[in-house]
């Protein structure tokens, strides 16, 4: 009788297979998740600044200027 390859390939990775599970369960016991005593707290210091700068032509302004109730 012929030994395989595939057949000693097949059991290297069972082998493997099996100690990873092995690893994998051993290690899931250690994962804690505890909610926090006090509620999560977060502070926002933000300063909005805006500056607009516009320019009018002289036509645009002496509109503005003749009809200021609208504005």
């Amino acid at each position: 009788m012929k030994t395989t390859r595939t057949g000693a390939r097949r059991s290297t990775i069972d082998g493997r297979f099996v100690a990873v599970m092995i690893g994998a369960s051993a290690l899931a016991g250690c994962v804690q998740i505890d909610t926090p005593d006090k509620p999560i707290e977060i502070n926002l210091n933000i300063n909005i600044r805006q500056e607009v700068v516009y320019r009018l032509d002289g036509d645009a302004k002496k509109l503005i200027e003749q009809n200021s109730e609208i504005f």
